[in-house]
């Protein structure tokens, strides 16, 4: 069972990558699937129109986290990888001036916004919380095929069989792919450190090279950090409000214009690397809040965690470089497959703690590692950044990942940070697992009242004035 790094780092856009880039993919995968010739029609049906309808949280938080327009998009064929921010309104705004959809290798379907794209709140998927139908037409408007997908964090998209098979599976991992390491848990992972004497993230390259060559693997690790920075750098560089109606303003460039400020008058500041943390990740989640390419790390929502540790590391530390950044990338993978296939990383399942908690465990490991920890020692910083999550909801205001999403995203970095010295300065012996603390997150997350679950039905979300 094998998870890539390349199935939890994921380039696309923002808000969120449960609900916008989820529905895009399943609106592409749609596309392909009305192409393919499996599928029972009448003779000679043709696929007239075709609409979708969002239940449970997409449909509750669709329009704040814009999962409406990652739809039109995806119907037009394009993928969150492709998708230039810059250009997404005027495809949308083209979409719902022509009503129809001109996707690559198909004809025109007719496709009106405000009649066939349906936020159905009333209408559950039995699946997941983030559930989604697409359906097709002939011209007489007779419906000719249907499929369920769901979207089930990270950007991950699955059919209702494959959900099925899942379950009946346990695991949410990918399977068929055989790889000399396949640690499914902590406790394994370390057993197999331990018995080849290597590193995490040596454990984690072997992997991933048994299916892709050493060049590729680490001009993909290159990418995912350089769309990491460049995201860090244009949150650095925007102001303004963000978009939804909330009115929250962009914050990133002020504290960083005075972060410089402070910098270049050598003004003493004990708190200088929190602060550095802080504006890094809120950079990020400003650009993810205003749709702009992020990466999923291991989610849209938490995309500004991981790459804030990732730049304080390189901001503070001389011996940074390029392989660190890898072996970084490597190991936070490793403890975010195994978050994953154990528990959850949806907020739309386990709440905030499986988005932030789960980040912070990623890059407290990925910081540890790099600062030379044991393995038992970056299991230990995974474990106690996750701990110290446990049982936090998903409550974002208006739908919108903005309030609490950007600064939880800051104090997640922080924490981060915190438990990677924590453990750097121990020698690995721990109490609690960092097993025990993922389960203890799954368990809390199946306990969890629904309103709690990126529904907007509770929290912040019902207790803060909107104005």
């Amino acid at each position: 069972m094998f998870l890539s790094v390349f199935d939890l780092f994921k380039i696309g856009i923002g808000p969120s990558s449960s609900h916008t880039m989820g529905p895009m993919t399943a609106a592409a995968r749609f596309l392909s699937e009305i192409l393919a010739s499996d599928w029972p029609r009448p003779a000679g049906a043709k696929v007239d129109r075709v609409g979708a309808s969002l239940h449970g949280s997409l449909a509750y938080t669709g329009i704040g986290h814009g999962s409406d327009r990652a739809v039109i998009l995806g119907l037009t064929g394009l993928v969150p990888v492709k998708v230039d921010p810059d250009q997404a309104d005027a495809i949308v705004a083209r979409v719902e001036a022509e009503k129809r959809v001109m996707p690559p290798g198909h004809p025109a379907y007719r496709f009106d916004p405000a009649r066939d794209l349906v936020l159905d709140k009333k209408t559950p998927l039995t699946g997941h919380a983030n559930g989604m139908a697409f359906y097709a037409y002939d011209a007489s408007d007779r419906l000719l095929l249907k499929r369920i997908y769901y979207s089930i964090g990270g950007g991950f998209v699955v059919s209702e069989e494959e959900l099925q098979l899942m379950k009946q599976r346990g695991s949410v991992t990918t399977e068929g792919k055989k790889v000399p390491y396949p640690f499914k848990n902590a406790a394994e992972m370390l057993a197999m450190a331990a018995k080849k004497g290597v590193s995490i993230a040596e454990m984690k390259r072997v992997n991933e090279e048994t299916h892709m060559s050493r060049e590729e693997l680490n001009a993909g690790l290159d990418d995912i950090w350089a769309a990491m920075l460049a995201c860090i750098e244009r949150g650095l560089t925007q102001d303004g409000i963000m978009p939804g109606g909330l009115k929250v303003r962009r914050r990133a460039r002020q504290l960083h214009d005075k972060l410089q400020e402070e910098w270049s008058r050598n003004r003493p500041n004990p708190v200088l690397a929190n602060d550095w943390l802080s504006i890094y990740a809120m950079a990020v989640n400003e650009e993810n809040a205003a749709g702009g390419r992020v990466v999923t790390a291991p989610t849209n929502g938490a995309a500004g965690t991981l790459p804030a540790v990732l730049r304080y590391w390189l901001h503070f530390h001389p011996e940074a470089d390029q392989t660190s950044i890898r072996d970084f990338l490597l190991t936070a993978a490793a403890i975010g497959g195994i978050i994953k296939t154990n528990a959850s990383i949806s907020g739309a399942e386990v709440g905030c703690q499986g988005e932030v908690g789960s980040a912070s465990a990623m890059a407290a490991a990925g910081l540890c590692a790099v600062m030379g920890g044991t393995p038992e020692q970056v299991e230990n910083a995974a474990e106690i950044a996750l701990e110290h999550h446990l049982g936090m909801t998903c409550d974002p205001v208006a739908g919108l990942v903005q309030v609490p999403c950007i600064e939880r995203n800051a104090l997640g970095a922080v924490k981060a940070v915190t438990a990677a010295s924590l453990a750097i300065k121990g020698d690995g012996t721990h109490f609690v697992p960092l097993d025990a603390a993922i389960e203890t997150m799954r368990q809390t997350g199946a306990d969890m009242n629904e309103r709690y679950k990126e529904t907007s039905l509770g929290g912040l979300a019902v207790n803060v004035v909107e104005c």
